[in-house]
């Protein structure tokens, strides 16, 4: 596997991302969450006046978790129907037979699709995320303590998706895989909000639930990571037991042995996704 190959692959990969038409239904789902927020967040004020700073800290923590819970939807639903046709649609098209006709590893291939669907990915959530942190900054005027970090741990959640998705897509058909990576996504993140409720509640079992998803997919431990990063770090200190379990509220931060595990599970689901392409018949 030679680094040109692999940066050759990614750079056609992300050439390729750029001009489908998942990416003009990625902007506009993005500017409509803009809008929306926008015209959302200038709201609050009005309606709720009367705040005291603490109060307004709150529900502007809350409403921006809402809203980057919105963009990293959006961003799992585009990530994971960009990643099924990179290898599913390949093989099916036979665009791959074409490729790897030539002395090319297929390994170098996977990993150049993997680093250009990267690259779009976490770009997209980059500048998207940023714009609305902008969005609330004029608004109503919050700026989260942590935005490189919140952003980077979005960013990080993309590429668990979509390495997962790529996985989907060399056993399964590009619709099939696209489905199933944004099902699970889903499916990952009610247990996490179950799990949250248990450890509210002291359920250690119901607490459990939301342990194992987050050890199984790694993406609703980095969305709890970046809810942490976005929100103010007094809101819950000066709330206390009455926010524990809310769905748009982190209590704590990731912890480095997470972070490592997250790295560790996106090599070893790509390395099984090099191991199935390799023994694929084109």
């Amino acid at each position: 596997m030679t680094v040109r190959t692999v940066l050759t692959v990614a750079a056609l990969t992300l050439q390729e991302a750029t001009r489908r038409r998942v990416l003009r239904s990625l902007a506009a789902l993005t500017i409509v969450l803009l809008a929306l927020s926008a015209w959302g967040f200038s709201r609050i004020d009005a309606e709720f006046g009367g705040l005291t700073s603490g109060e307004a800290r709150l529900v502007a923590a809350m409403v921006l978790n809402l809203v980057m819970f919105g963009l990293s939807l959006i961003a799992a639903l585009g990530t994971a129907f960009l990643a099924g046709p990179t290898l599913a649609g390949d093989m099916e098209s036979g665009a791959a037979l074409a490729i790897l006709a030539r002395p090319v590893h297929r390994f170098a291939v996977l990993v150049g699709k993997w680093l250009g669907l990267i690259a779009f990915g976490a770009g997209f959530v980059a500048l998207a995320g940023l714009a609305q942190l902008l969005v609330v900054r004029v608004t109503v005027g919050y700026w989260p303590p942590q935005p490189v970090t919140g952003l980077a741990l979005l960013a990080a959640q993309t590429v668990v998706l979509l390495t997962l998705g790529l996985l989907l897509s060399s056993v399964s058909s590009p619709m099939a895989s696209g489905v199933v990576a944004v099902g699970l996504f889903g499916a990952t993140w009610i247990a996490g909000v179950v799990g949250a409720f248990g450890t509210a509640l002291d359920n250690d079992s119901v607490a459990r639930v939301g342990t194992v998803s987050r050890m199984l997919l790694p993406t609703d431990g980095l969305w709890r990571g970046a809810m942490n990063a976005f929100q103010d770090p007094t809101v819950l200190r000066q709330f206390g037991p009455a926010m524990q379990g809310h769905p748009f509220l982190s209590d704590a931060s990731l912890t480095v042995t997470y972070l490592a595990w997250a790295g560790l599970w996106v090599v070893l689901v790509l390395g099984l996704t090099g191991m199935v392409f390799r023994r694929r018949d084109l």
